[in-house]
Parts: structure tokens; sequence; C-alpha cells
């Protein structure tokens, strides 16, 4: 059984925090980072706002990204042993990938891969605050965030809109403790309908009756009273 898991989302959402909780909770679990792919500074082109187009997708090497998880597909327990993670006997037949990144779901040939696509949001003035309070390898140039940070995220996000492809939007605000809950219990009830699928029937317990949490893909906006547009 294997898990693509998608963590994308705006800049300072909360990917990385609610990505390191799920990896030490889910068994057999790896990541892989879209910030790891990263070209060359020299490589990176300066756009007609005047900024280094550090987030837009050709300042990524998407095709090395996509490389590394078919290296996973092809053998999970391989590559977890290569990223020193230890398969745990009683779970040996599940393998969970987690990409973490804010440009998941903007690179095609990735988008069909993933199990689960979760997006975090925050509004746009904590996303600026949260932003300012963080110290780069490259620092932020002033009018950076208003001049390219943000409407890049706008494009992109309306653009995934666009082209239908289908997440669960999460509430970057929350917690860190409730995101996580919430995002562990969707993968864990995912992981027990696979595997109840995939028993003799004989030995499949009986289905609850009633309404219950799906594990599919939802969409659904964030709450009105936390825009994120401006």
């Amino acid at each position: 059984m294997k898990l693509i898991v998608g963590i994308g989302g705006m800049t300072n959402g909360g990917k990385t925090t609610l990505t390191n909780s799920l990896l030490r909770a889910l068994p057999n679990c790896c990541v892989i980072h879209q910030d790891d792919f990263f070209k060359p500074q020299d490589q990176i082109a300066v756009g007609e706002d005047g900024f280094k187009q550090w987030d837009v997708l050709e300042s990524l090497d998407m095709e090395a990204m996509l490389d590394t998880v078919q290296a996973w597909l092809s053998s999970p327990q391989k590559f977890a042993r290569a990223h020193g993670v230890s398969v745990q006997p009683e779970a040996s037949d599940t393998h969970i990938l987690l990409l973490e990144g804010f440009l998941l779901y903007s690179y095609k040939p990735l988008v069909d891969l993933y199990s689960h696509r979760y997006f975090l949001t925050i509004p746009y003035e904590e996303c600026k605050w949260r932003r300012s309070t963080r110290k780069y390898t490259v620092p932020d140039p002033p009018g950076l965030f208003d001049g390219h940070v943000w409407p890049m995220y706008q494009k992109y996000r309306q653009e995934m809109e666009a082209n239908g492809v289908e997440v669960v939007y999460l509430d970057g605000t929350k917690s860190r403790e409730e995101l996580f809950r919430e995002v562990l219990e969707d993968i864990q009830n995912s992981l027990l309908n696979r595997s109840q699928e995939s028993a003799p029937s004989s030995a499949r317990p009986a289905r609850p009756q009633g309404p219950r949490r799906g594990c599919g893909h939802r969409t659904a906006r964030p709450a009105a009273s936390q825009p994120d547009i401006v």
C-alpha cells in the first residue's frame, strides 16, 4: 500500500511544521521538500517586477523532483533505507511519501500521483507578518512580498483552481495540533479503508451504518471570516 500526500499552500502557511509532525506519526514515512530543488541563484531570472523570480515554477528543477518521486515509487523500502527511515515490521506493507512545497500542484506530471492533496492558507496580513519574521539564506529585498511573493501565490492558486485540481483547504490560522490531528485522522482513515478493501470479503468487518467522514479529496473554501485574497 502506497500513499503520496501533498502538503502545499502559501508561503509561511505552516507546511513544514505540519509535514514534520506527520513524518513522526506515520509508519514508514519519507519526505521530499520542494525547496531542495531550487536551481542555483545565478539561474534565477529577474522578472518584469524587478525581483528575482524565486516564487515561479521555473525556479525549480521539477524534473529532478519527479525523478525522486519515481525512485520512491519503484522501491519505497530502498528509498526509506537510503534516507535513514527504518521500516516498521508491523506495517511493512504500508509506505507513505510526503511532498511539501508551495507549488506542488502546478507541475502537471505530479498532480495525478497524489493520494491526498492539502493546501494551507492564511490571510494576507498574517502571511506578510510571518514572512517578515523569517530569516532566509537569501534575504528578502524591500517590497518583495507585495511585489512578487503575494502576486505569484494568487496567480498559481487561480491557475490550480481553473485547472480543476481538487485539494483540501486547511486554515493555517488554526493551532499546529489541530491541523496535525485533522490531517492525521484523514490519512489514517484512508489507510484503514484501503486495508479493508484489499482484505478478503470474509475478513472484512461490517461497515458502520449512517453518515461517516469520507477520506477522498474535498474541495472546501476557507471560512469567509478568513479571506486571503486582496
